[in-house]
């Protein structure tokens, strides 16, 4: 059976067991799950269950309905999906599914250490290594050209403002019309600025330091196991079926990427929002939706 847990600040307010089949959530005394605070709307959301699915709806409602931080408009609900109206949460358990389910999920699609191809896993761990540097050197690459870009900038706002300062005779203006270049003054000898230093004593600018790379997780869309979450921790993590398709999934300093590491076809490789990711690794971005092994998974950053 179902149930929907009600807090408020990490503070559970109710608890309701879905035995019927409409659900309305609202700030309305009518509502089947009442959520006073001005924030919500009169009938906020709506949850239908059919036989053992739960789907929610937005009921056009001022504030909108979030799951697991997007805003929705129609949701298949999945066991630990937590909904947010307004200021309440209302998480989603479904007691069908038990740890035995998320066990069996994790020995049929994570392969084992003892199970891997070393020299395939190699190949792919290269793989993910070069694509993360090629990466890091376009970034590095568009970053310089915008700091040029602002430099260059500053140069012509710095040349504006010195010119607006100066007042001009009416010959020396007439001969700016002209096209003529003024001559410019010596410059009055002075006491050079110490220069400003923004670098730590080990040598980096805090304001520029890398952020730590968020952990990120794939929830199964689709099969015997949607809804089931897997989070990525390890430098490494080996998903799919051996002879059928495995992918490897690495996390490196600038993101997670994904490498197809064999399949039982030839080119055979998994998919990324319905692409083949071809032979190089490919990284992935929130809300990507990957398929493998005939799995569709959905790849979330925390």
């Amino acid at each position: 059976m179902a149930r929907l847990i009600l807090s408020l600040d990490n503070q559970v307010l109710a608890e309701y067991n879905m035995t019927k089949e409409r659900y309305t959530i609202g700030r309305l005394p009518d509502n089947d799950v009442r959520v006073d605070n001005p924030a919500v709307s009169g009938h906020h959301s709506l949850i239908i269950n059919i036989l053992n699915d739960s789907f929610l709806e937005d009921l056009n409602s001022t504030n909108g309905t979030y799951v697991n931080g997007k805003l929705i408009k129609k949701h298949a609900l999945q066991n630990g999906d937590v909904i947010t109206i307004g200021h309440h949460q209302l998480r989603f358990a479904d007691q069908q599914i038990t740890d035995a389910d998320q066990d069996e999920f994790e020995k049929t699609m994570v392969i084992p250490s003892g199970q891997q191809n070393a020299a395939q896993l190699a190949l792919a761990e290269k793989a993910a290594d070069v694509a993360a540097t090629a990466d890091a050197a376009a970034g590095d690459a568009a970053a310089g050209d915008a700091a040029a870009a602002a430099a260059a900038g500053d140069a012509a706002a710095n040349a504006a403002a010195a010119a607006a300062a100066v007042r001009l005779d009416p010959e020396e203006a007439a001969a700016l019309d002209d096209g003529a270049k003024p001559v410019p003054a010596p410059a009055a000898a002075s006491t050079p600025e110490p220069a400003m230093h923004t670098e730590t004593a080990v040598g980096v600018d805090p304001s520029t330091a890398p952020n730590a790379l968020p952990f990120a997780k794939l929830q199964v869309l689709s099969g015997a196991f949607a809804g089931r979450e897997l989070e990525l921790t390890k430098a490494l993590t080996t998903l799919g079926r051996p002879g059928v398709q495995v992918a490897a999934i690495t996390r490196r300093a600038g993101g997670y990427y994904i490498v197809h590491v064999e399949s039982g076809k030839e080119d055979d490789y998994p998919l990324v929002n319905g692409q083949p990711i071809g032979a190089q690794a490919r990284k992935l971005a929130d809300n990507d939706v990957v398929q493998l092994a005939g799995v569709k998974m959905g790849f979330f950053v925390s």
